[in-house]
């Protein structure tokens, strides 16, 4: 008996033991996968389609509903007014409605596609903010160091990195200071002769920094010079290296004084182009050439936390000003409409003939792009298509900044 004993003794803690490494096996397993799904990381496939991130499939019912009312706003407000450019509209991930109607060229009559890369103006700086964000989330720099960490000899002084990236710095707009002076009137500026302008004539001010919001292009033109400081690399090739290649991006690049040669002109409503004049070809703040379908890669990517971290993102698009009440402020690299039940965050942008579009609908998961290269006030009214989602109804009720 006590044999009996001492076996059934030894098989209740030999069964036990197999209990618990089962039930360790299991408790691992799912906490392995509860991380991967709360990371929401996801690497690019082949064709830049973020493959870890977890969308709702739309039914069919409700994609044609959408795509249905798409279309018709976009056939009041763009389609019968002129427009010459591209448009795309996504919900979820899936695309609701992309046309692409007029001329990249008006003078070789050369159509436009969904290949045909159009100068972002102001929605460039979605990208060089947020490569400054990836290089201080890789503990590359400091985005509250001052300008003189990267530039020693800039004359103006209690100016951070992030004053650049939320428009408090105060400093005046290259855009007025350097026409203004004969000498670079006719000639091609670059980011490192505005630099050295700046160092050199001392503009004045706009304000004392962080006294409040102040949009300046010389900010993004000088954070693309960071970027290079910070990287080695020229702002062309680390976009090409570290951004648009990356996320398959393939007809994406930044435009800059090498590539004078090959520009093209963008249009006047009345067809008139205009000629590369003497500011074009300074970056950051502008000059990111793009396509509707790689600006969707560009809104997945984020979506999916694949380019920068979530807390990186959050940080990047919480507002900065309060100087003035009202639904609209500026994060870093993006304009923000706070409403009720949602925060939109958009830019829009305008250089020369080229005017864009470019809202993400966080609340709906939707993105509206639109990209024009002859002059239409209606594209800057793109936002109001997201009326036709749920959490953006109160759209129509606000107007976006350019």
């Amino acid at each position: 008996m006590k044999v009996f004993w001492l076996s059934l003794d030894y098989f209740c803690r030999t069964v036990k033991q197999i209990f618990l490494k089962i039930l360790l096996y299991i408790l691992l397993a799912t906490s392995l996968l509860s991380c991967k799904q709360k990371s929401g990381g996801s690497s690019a496939g082949k064709d830049g389609d973020e493959t870890n991130y977890n969308y709702r499939k739309l039914s069919p019912t409700e994609k044609e509903g959408y795509s249905a009312a798409v279309k018709r706003m976009y056939d009041s407000m763009l389609g019968k007014h002129g427009f010459n450019g591209g448009i795309l509209v996504a919900k979820n991930g899936e695309v609701l409605f992309e046309e692409y109607r007029g001329y990249s060229d008006l003078r070789t009559k050369d159509t436009i596609s969904r290949t045909t890369p159009f100068h972002l103006a102001s929605v460039s700086k979605t990208f060089t903010g947020m490569a400054i964000c990836k290089l201080w989330e890789d503990k590359k720099l400091n985005i509250d160091d001052s300008l003189q960490v990267f530039f020693p000899e800039f004359p103006y002084h209690g100016i951070t990195v992030r004053m650049l990236l939320n428009h408090r710095s105060g400093l005046p707009n290259y855009v007025y200071f350097m026409p203004a002076d004969a000498a670079w009137r006719r000639r091609l500026a670059d980011n490192n002769d505005m630099l050295q302008f700046m160092i050199e004539k001392k503009p004045a001010l706009y304000s004392y920094p962080n006294r409040g919001f102040h949009y300046c292009n010389t900010n993004y033109a000088l954070l693309a010079l960071i970027v290079e400081k910070v990287s080695g690399e020229v702002f062309p090739e680390f976009m090409k290296n570290n951004v648009f290649t990356p996320l398959g991006m393939t007809n994406t690049f930044v435009f800059s004084k090498n590539d004078s040669a090959s520009y093209r002109p963008s249009y006047q409503y009345n067809n008139r182009p205009f000629p590369l004049e003497s500011m074009d070809c300074i970056y950051g703040d502008k000059n990111v050439y793009s396509t509707p379908r790689d600006m969707l890669l560009w809104d997945k990517a984020l979506y999916a936390n694949h380019f920068v971290s979530q807390a990186t993102y959050e940080e990047a698009t919480k507002p900065y000003s309060f100087e003035r009440p009202g639904t609209h402020n500026y994060g870093m690299g993006w304009r923000l409409m706070i409403l009720p039940n949602a925060k939109i965050v958009y830019h829009n942008g305008w250089w020369h003939g080229n005017n864009t579009c470019f809202t993400r609908l966080v609340a709906d998961t939707a993105t509206i792009i639109i990209l024009g290269n002859k002059f239409n006030k209606g594209i800057y009214a793109g936002m109001k298509i997201g009326t036709v989602f749920a959490n953006s109804k109160k759209t129509s009720e606000q107007k976006p900044l350019e």
